[in-house]
């Protein structure tokens, strides 16, 4: 029951930072396509940025790892009793689902088996590293799944799920002129940059910046004992309270040698030699800066084991993932410890430009630019199917 008149209604969900800013630049290029458009959903700043209106916002729902999502569970279920008050107040006649999966799968189930309501799937699941089981209920309940990894076109063709390759959305965000390469052939990087300079990426969620930031200190520490050159940027999500890093960082004597940075991330690799980061999206979008990285996680004991019963992917990064080659360094759950971080970060600054030539690969094998606008053309298009019906 669409109570807008002639407007028509996109209801967006997300549930992560990440989705969040795909979303917003989703949103921004089908205004550009139909500006008669209402937007509702679920999402963050960036959504908000560019007039959603959203009745539950996603700062309360970042969590990874099964027990994690379940001391979370009560907001994961206010937010989805909201979803279903929403669809029935205001029917909206696409909903556009953004990643976060085992919310959004369950969404797009209800609206289809309530509402028939036409369904687009941007950032897909990862079936390609578990729950592949969940092919099946993308091919029951969602029209169209817009694919943003080259490996995943011949996954969703062999499971007959419409689909379409729109490419990756970290292309239009990361343009080859800010990769270390670029900057190395035009001069305009220092030969003797001094001092040695290390991001530190411990994730967008508080349970990433509790599990890990700790860890990346005290490596930091013993990375500078080794070589005094070394400074070091802590990378401040838009989630995460700066309070809560300067709290970890209070109990470190030598907080000095470390600066917070709470703009985008993007800042950090155009001045980091070498990035210590959280696995996740962040380290592809290191990889399409060219800047050498080393992956480090570690969750729950429960929450680890239960994914090495289920993930069955050789590599966490997705760098790693597209070019099949781990030409990003992991240190995983008890390899993620200072010693073996340190160790391996220092081997690293020896090696910088091979690390750096090797990331080239990856921005050719994800293709052009565009994700967003060729997504948002799949999405007028099924709105225009959905108000002809």
């Amino acid at each position: 029951m669409n109570f807008l008149g002639s407007l028509r209604h996109i209801m967006v969900l997300t549930g992560e930072p990440s989705g969040d800013l795909h979303a917003g630049h989703l949103v921004r290029e089908i205004k550009q396509l139909d500006n008669n458009i209402y937007f509702s959903g679920i999402g963050g700043i960036h959504l908000e940025n560019h007039n959603v209106d959203l009745f539950y916002n996603i700062a309360k729902l970042s969590a990874m790892g099964i027990t994690e999502v379940l001391m979370q569970f009560g907001q994961i279920k206010r937010a989805f009793d909201l979803f279903k008050e929403k669809l029935k107040e205001n029917t909206p006649d696409l909903i556009i689902l953004v990643d976060y999966p085992g919310f959004n799968l369950k969404a797009a189930q209800f609206a289809k088996d309530h509402y028939k309501i036409k369904i687009l799937y941007y950032i897909t699941p990862k079936v390609w590293a578990w729950k592949k089981s969940r092919l099946k209920k993308i091919k029951k309940y969602v029209d169209h799944a817009a694919l943003i990894l080259p490996f995943e076109e011949k996954i969703y063709k062999k499971a007959h799920i419409q689909s379409t390759y729109v490419g990756n959305p970290l292309m239009d965000e990361y343009p080859e002129n800010i990769s270390k390469p670029f900057f190395r052939s035009n001069h305009l990087l220092p030969k003797n940059k001094e001092p040695v300079i290390i991001g530190l990426l411990p994730g967008s969620r508080k349970a990433e910046i509790k599990n890990l930031l700790k860890i990346m200190i005290n490596a930091a520490d013993l990375i500078h004992q080794k070589n005094r050159q070394t400074s070091f940027i802590i990378s401040q999500a838009s989630s995460i309270h700066e309070e809560s890093i300067k709290i970890i960082l209070k109990k470190f004597k030598k907080n000095s040698l470390f600066q917070i940075n709470n703009g985008p991330v993007k800042d950090i690799f155009l001045k980091s030699d070498l990035v210590i980061a959280a696995s996740g999206t962040v380290t592809l979008e290191a990889a399409l800066c060219c800047v050498p990285t080393i992956i480090i996680y570690k969750m729950s004991t429960i929450s680890y084991r239960l994914a090495k019963l289920f993930v069955k992917i050789k590599y966490a990064g997705l760098a790693n993932l597209i070019v099949n080659k781990e030409i990003m360094p992991e240190l995983l759950q008890n390899d993620a410890t200072p010693e073996k971080i340190s160790k391996k970060a220092l081997d690293m600054l020896d090696h910088l430009v091979s690390f750096e030539n090797q990331l080239q690969m990856v921005r050719k094998l994800l293709g052009n630019k565009g994700a967003s606008k060729r997504t948002a053309g799949i999405a007028v298009s099924l709105l225009r199917e959905s108000c002809l019906r």
